[in-house]
């Protein structure tokens, strides 16, 4: 794991590394966050966003660092035919967005990286993100580049894992991070609960001013 996912682990106290894209309760640390946020732990270390070009699925390139256009990004990394926590976050961000004012919201970019490119191809990416909300961005590429991004904000992806049924599931860490205009500064696990997410994409977006 790369020294910065090591540091996050530290101050976190949890990177959840989810085996089958299944995730355990997470409890509050109990701890008020140094930048503020309610639900999210802010990073000592904060990420570069990767110089890296994945596809989009309308098949145009898009290159993390240089295509988004809205001064907060929200990244998620996850797999159209994960069974749980993946429909889970995926959908308390997209409640958490559309709870909040229009004029913040639309400051706000969700980006979804496949960790299944094998599988995920662009219309099963696009008809699975339109199930939570058409805005999100759905990303693919190669594994190496998609674990190259992955490694660089302390994101883990874990080997396949077979199923009796002859398909397998993919282990994969389940945190959003959030990017202001310069940075990932900001990361927020499973089970966060929405009313937080939403304080938290507000408070992001004003500190990204």
């Amino acid at each position: 794991m790369p020294s910065r996912a090591a540091s996050v682990a530290l101050v976190v106290g949890l990177l959840l590394l989810v085996s089958g894209c299944t995730s355990p309760s997470v409890g509050s640390s109990g701890m008020s966050d140094p930048l503020g946020y309610t639900g999210g732990s802010s990073l000592p270390d904060p990420y570069a966003m990767p110089d890296v070009t994945l596809t989009d699925t309308a098949g145009r390139p898009y290159n993390l660092a240089n295509s988004p256009s809205r001064p907060v990004t929200l990244m998620f990394f996850g797999y159209t035919n994960c069974p749980d926590v993946c429909i889970a976050v995926l959908s308390d961000v997209a409640l958490a967005l559309q709870r909040m004012d229009a004029a913040d919201r639309d400051h706000i970019q969700v980006l979804f990286v496949t960790t299944d490119p094998a599988r995920d191809k662009a219309k099963p990416i696009r008809r699975y993100l339109d199930r939570f909300d058409p805005s999100f961005i759905g990303l693919t590429g190669s594994m190496a580049s998609i674990k190259r991004v992955a490694g660089q904000v302390g994101v883990d992806i874990e080997g396949l894992s077979k199923l009796p049924s002859g398909g397998y599931e993919i282990g994969h860490s389940a945190q959003v991070i959030g990017f202001n205009r310069e940075s990932g500064e900001v990361i927020w696990t499973p089970e966060t609960p929405i009313a937080d997410l939403k304080h938290d994409f507000g408070l992001l977006v004003e500190r990204s001013q």
